[in-house]
C-alpha cells in the first residue's frame, strides 16, 4: 500500500491536512462527475504548485495523430483523446491584492476536504496566513446536478480572521486549455467567441476535426453574510478568456460569499446556433432554485440511485468505504440515460487511456448496470456495439480480413480503433469474445432473449467469422492454432496460442451456431433477415464447425494444467512471493524485455476464462489452475483482483477473498499502484460490486433463477445488497451462519439457496 492519508468512513472521502506532494492524486479522488460532463478535484483559485487541470464532457473527443516511433501498416491513423474541456470552475481570490494561493501561503491549517458521497456534494475547507500577513478562513462547496446535468454551482465563502480587508472575487471562464497527453501538444479547441453580458458571461468553441460545439457558461453573485449585494463587476475579456472582478470591504469576522452557478451546453444536445440561449435557460432555472434547493435536488437524486445500488457492510469501515467509492464513481461517470455514451476507463478522473470505451464495459460493467438500474441500461450498452458493427467489419478489412468478419476495437469513441501499440491493437483480439460474453450474460440475467434475433446474432455471426479466418490449420497438430496474439496478460506479447483466446475463440463460435439453430426455429422471419443481409453460407457454417471441433489448447501434463500459451513452462518459474518488494511494481521497476521473459502475470488470463465459463469446469479444475497461476500473478492491472477475489471466495479461500477485495475496493483509495494522480480505475470499479455480490454472495443465473452460496468475511458482521432481477427486487442480507431475503415486487420469486429451491413472497422476510 502506497498512500494512506484518507480517512476511514462510511460514506465520505475525507483529507485532513495540506500537503502539496497528494495533491494530484486527491484532485483524481475527490473529482466529481454526473454522467454528462466532470471535473477533477482542482483548486477554484490560482494554485501555482503542480497540479493536473482537467475537466471532460462525455461524449466530445479529438482524434490526435497518432504518435509511433515506426508506423506499421494497419496502424490507426488517429488516437481518440477524452478532451480537457474550457475550464468553467476557476475563482480567483484577493485580499488587500495579495493572491490566494495555498503553495505560497505562509501557514496552512485546518485544511480538510469532504467529497460526500451519500449526497453527492464536494466541499473543502482551511484557514490560511497569506504572504501579507492577513488570516483568511476558506469554506467551498462544490456539486454538479444530477437533475439538471448542464450545470454546475459552487459557493465559495471567505472570512478574514485578523483584520477589516478588501477582498476580490475574479471568477472566469477559460477555453484556452490544453490535454496533458496531447501526442503533438497541438490546442484541440478553437474559440469562436467570447460574450459578455453584464454578469453572464459565454464562451463558444468548437472540437477541431470532430467539430462539437460547445458553449462555457457562467454567472456569480455576491453575498455578505448571507444577503445578496447588488455588486455590478469589472469585466475583463482576453481572445480565450473573460473574467469578472467583484469586490467588496469585509469587514473581520464577516463572511463573505461567491456563488457561481456554470456549465456546458453542446451540439450534442442542442443546435449548435443556439447554444447560448440553451445556456441562459440553464442559468435561469438554476438561479431562480438556488443553491439550497438545488442542494436538495442533489441529495435526493443520490438517495434514489443508493436505494437500489448500495451495499451496506456492517463491522469493517474500510471495507465499507471502498465499495461506496466504487459504486459512487462509477454513478458520477454513466447513468445510463444516453445510449450514445459509454463507460470511460478514467471517467470523468483524467485523460491516460483515451477514447470512452474499452471490454471492460463488456467484461466487467455490464452486470453491475444490469442488476442496480434496469436491463434497458443495459440493453443500451449492447446496442452501442451492435451500431458500432459496421464500424467493427471495416477495422477487420483494414487488417486483411473479409466476408464481414469483425474486429471490435480495442478503444474507441465512435467504433474505429484509436489504439496504437501494436501488441495490443492488433494482437489483443480476445475483447472481441468479450461482445459475445455480454450479450450471452445480458439474455441469462434479463431472459430477453429478443436482442439475440433482432440485433444480437449479426455481432455473433460477424465475430466468428472473425475467429475462423484468425486461426490456421496446423498440419503438425493436427488443429486449429491462433499465432501472434496477446491475451488478457499484457506482460506477455505476440505469443502463439494464448489458451483464454483460442477458448473464447471457440466458445463464440459455438454459441453463434447454437443461436443460429435457435433463432432458425423460433424467430423465422429475423432469421431470414439476418441470412439475407449476412450472406451466411452452408459451408461456411461447416467451416466454422471445423474450427471449432479442431481448436488446440495447450496443456501440461506435468502439472495437469491449460498453459497460459505454448512454450509457458520454457520460463523460469518463481512465485511472486520471492520478489524483493523493492522490485514491485515491475512495471515502473524492470525493463519491459525482462518483464516479456519473466513468467510473472499482469492480471487474470487463464483465470479470466474459467472465470467467464465457470460452468465449463469442475471446482477441483478451478483449484489446481488457481494454485498454479495466482502465485504467479503480480496484479498490475485494475482489473485482476476482483477476479481473483470471486474465485478464492468461490474456493472457500475467504482470507484470500478479502485481501484481494480490499486490494479492488481500494485499489485508487490506497493507491497500491501508484498512479492514482493520472486518475482513478473506473471500469475495474464494477469489478468490487461483482467482487462482493459474485464472491462473497455467490449470485449466478441457473435455468432462469437467482442463485446463491453466501459467504461472509470474519472481518464482517453482516453485508447487504439488492438485485433488480427481471424487474423484481430482491434484497439479500448476510450474516455469520443466516442469509434473509425480502422481496419488493408483486409475484413471488423462486431462488436456490445453498442449492435448494426456495420461494420468496413479496414483503415477506425468509430467512436461511
Amino acid at each position: 500500500m502506497n498512500q494512506d492519508y484518507i480517512k476511514p468512513n462510511n460514506w465520505s472521502i475525507i483529507e485532513e491536512g495540506f500537503e502539496p506532494e497528494r495533491v494530484k492524486s486527491s484532485e483524481s479522488l475527490f473529482s466529481l462527475g454526473n454522467g454528462a460532463m466532470g471535473q477533477r478535484a482542482n483548486f477554484e483559485e490560482y494554485y501555482s504548485g503542480p497540479t493536473f487541470q482537467g475537466s471532460y464532457i462525455a461524449g466530445i473527443y479529438y482524434p490526435d495523430k497518432t504518435k509511433v516511433g515506426w508506423w506499421k501498416n494497419g496502424y490507426p491513423e488517429t488516437f481518440a483523446k477524452v478532451l480537457n474541456a474550457p475550464n468553467w470552475i476557476g475563482i480567483n481570490v484577493f485580499i488587500n491584492g495579495e493572491p490566494l494561493d495555498l503553495f505560497r501561503c505562509k501557514a496552512v491549517n485546518n485544511y480538510r476536504r469532504e467529497l460526500n458521497m451519500k449526497e453527492g456534494s464536494y466541499v473543502r475547507s482551511f484557514t490560511a496566513t497569506l504572504q501579507n500577513d492577513l488570516e483568511v478562513s476558506v469554506k467551498v462547496t462544490r456539486f454538479l446536478s444530477i437533475q439538471r446535468d448542464e450545470l454546475g454551482v459552487i459557493n465559495y465563502e471567505v472570512e478574514v480572521l485578523n483584520a477589516d480587508a478588501k477582498v476580490v472575487f475574479e471568477p472566469y471562464i477559460d477555453s484556452g486549455i490544453t490535454n496533458e497527453d496531447a501526442n503533438w501538444e497541438e490546442k484541440f479547441w478553437e474559440t469562436l467567441q467570447v460574450q459578455d453580458e453584464g454578469r453572464q458571461a459565454f464562451i463558444t468553441s468548437k472540437t477541431l476535426k470532430t467539430e462539437y460545439h460547445a458553449c462555457t457558461y457562467m454567472e456569480s453573485r455576491l453575498l455578505e453574510n448571507g444577503r445578496i449585494v447588488d455588486a455590478q463587476p469589472e469585466t475583463s475579456t482576453k481572445e480565450e478568456l473573460i473574467s469578472y472582478l467583484y469586490s467588496i470591504q469585509a469587514k473581520k469576522g464577516e463572511k463573505v460569499t461567491l456563488q457561481k452557478f456554470a456549465g456546458y451546453v453542446t451540439s450534442l444536445n442542442h443546435d449548435k446556433d443556439h447554444l447560448i440561449p440553451a445556456a441562459k435557460a440553464v442559468l435561469q432555472d438554476g438561479l431562480e432554485a438556488g443553491i439550497e434547493t438545488l442542494l436538495q435536488e442533489q441529495n435526493e437524486a443520490w438517495a434514489k440511485i443508493w436505494e437500489m445500488a448500495d451495499i451496506s457492510i456492517e463491522g469493517d469501515v474500510k471495507a465499507q468505504q471502498g465499495i461506496r467509492f466504487n459504486i459512487f464513481q462509477l454513478n458520477q461517470t454513466y447513468l445510463g440515460k444516453d445510449a450514445r455514451l459509454n463507460i470511460g476507463p478514467k471517467g470523468f478522473t483524467g485523460e491516460k487511456y483515451g477514447g470512452s470505451t474499452y471490454w471492460d464495459t463488456e467484461a466487467y460493467c455490464i452486470p453491475f448496470y444490469m442488476a442496480t438500474k434496469d436491463q434497458n441500461v443495459a440493453r443500451n450498452l449492447l446496442t452501442y456495439r451492435y451500431n458500432h458493427l459496421d464500424k467493427a467489419i471495416e477495422n477487420a478489412e483494414k487488417l486483411g480480413f473479409k466476408n464481414g468478419a469483425a474486429l471490435y476495437p480495442m478503444v474507441t469513441m465512435n467504433g474505429e480503433e484509436s489504439h496504437n501499440e501494436w501488441e495490443i491493437t492488433f494482437e489483443e483480439i480476445h475483447r472481441n469474445g468479450a461482445m459475445v460474453v455480454a450479450i450471452s450474460r445480458y439474455v441469462n440475467f434479463t431472459g430477453d432473449y429478443e436482442y439475440i434475433p433482432k440485433k444480437g446474432l449479426e455481432v455473433m455471426i460477424a465475430i466468428a467469422r472473425f475467429w475462423q479466418q484468425r486461426a490456421t490449420f496446423s498440419t503438425q497438430k493436427e488443429k486449429y492454432v491462433i499465432l501472434g496474439v496477446t491475451g488478457p496478460n499484457e506482460y506477455e506479447n505476440n505469443v502463439n496460442n494464448n489458451w483464454y483466446t483460442n477458448y473464447i475463440a471457440k466458445w463464440c463460435i459455438d454459441y453463434c451456431l447454437k443461436n443460429l439453430a435457435k433463432v432458425k426455429s423460433d424467430f423465422t422471419e429475423d432469421y431470414k433477415r439476418v441470412i439475407e443481409k449476412t450472406s451466411l453460407t452452408e459451408e461456411e457454417l461447416q467451416n466454422l464447425e471445423d474450427v471449432s471441433d479442431k481448436m488446440y489448447f495447450p496443456y501440461s501434463e506435468e502439472y495437469n494444467v491449460f498453459l497460459q500459451q505454448d512454450n509457458f513452462l520454457d520460463k523460469e518459474i518463481v512465485p511472486v512471493s520471492e520478489l524483493p518488494k523493492s522490485q514491485r511494481p515491475i512495471n515502473q521497476k524492470w525493463s519491459w524485455d525482462r518483464i516479456l521473459r519473466s513468467c510473472y502475470i499482469k492480471q487474470a488470463d487463464v483465470l479470466q476464462g474459467f472465470y467467464f465459463f465457470e460452468d465449463h469446469f469442475s471446482q477441483e479444475d478451478l483449484e489446481r489452475h488457481f494454485n498454479f497461476y495466482e502465485p504467479l500473478t503480480v496484479h498490475e492491472s485494475s482489473l485482476s483482483p476482483c477476479v481473483h477475489s470471486i474465485q478464492a471466495a468461490v474456493l472457500g479461500r475467504m482470507e484470500q477473498a478479502y485481501e484481494f477485495y480490499l486490494r479492488t475496493s481500494r485499489l485508487d483509495l490506497d493507491d497500491y499502484n501508484n498512479e492514482v494522480k493520472e486518475g482513478c480505475h473506473i471500469t475495474s470499479m464494477a469489478g468490487t460490486w461483482m467482487s462482493i455480490v459474485e464472491g462473497f454472495g455467490g449470485m449466478r443465473v441457473l435455468d432462469g433463477k437467482l442463485s446463491f452460496n453466501p459467504r461472509i468475511p470474519k472481518e464482517w458482521k453482516a453485508y447487504s445488497f439488492k438485485i433488480n432481477f427481471r424487474n423484481q427486487i430482491l434484497k439479500i442480507n448476510v450474516a455469520a451462519g443466516k442469509t434473509s431475503f425480502s422481496l419488493e415486487g408483486v409475484e413471488p420469486l423462486d431462488i436456490i439457496v445453498n442449492g435448494q429451491l426456495i420461494t420468496v413472497e413479496p414483503n415477506n422476510l425468509v430467512t436461511v
